[in-house]
């Protein structure tokens, strides 16, 4: 039975063996480190904010109904990033892509059109999504 090292405030214990997500790997010791969330998930602080998903269309890039999002307005969005976008006074999460000189919102759900966005229509990029923090056990209730 594995114990649990004692953890320092706000750091949960980090198994050194990375665990096989094939198959299994013979046990290995129990080294551990300490590892804050913080650390792992937020690099610049004072332009983070966490974002809960509401919807489907983003589910092939494993992003699920319930989500959080870690979203960095810091970060300049690169092609190919997902993005947090304000289209027309409305948010929205989907993937940045330029195509030739024009932008789309795509999804990653074949039931969600991409968003070709057209002259006259206001996009604000408003943060580039870091990470995507969803539940594997239980049902999220909002």
């Amino acid at each position: 039975m594995m114990r649990s090292p004692p953890h320092r405030k706000g750091t949960f214990p980090l198994l050194i063996s990375p665990v096989a997500a094939g198959f299994p790997s013979p046990a290995q010791d129990e080294a551990t480190e300490q590892l804050g969330l913080e650390h792992l998930l937020i690099e610049r602080p004072e332009a983070t904010f966490f974002w809960r998903v509401n919807g489907y269309s983003m589910e092939g890039m494993g992003i699920h109904d319930g989500d959080i999002l870690v979203v960095d307005r810091s970060m300049p969005p690169e092609e190919g990033s997902v993005v947090v976008a304000v289209l027309d006074g409305g948010f929205v999460v989907k993937q940045i892509v330029r195509r030739q000189g024009a932008v789309i919102l795509r999804s990653a759900h074949s039931d969600y059109p991409d968003v070709l966005v057209a002259q006259g229509q206001e996009l604000v990029i408003w943060g580039v999504v870091r990470w995507a923090i969803h539940r594997v056990a239980g049902k999220i209730s909002h």
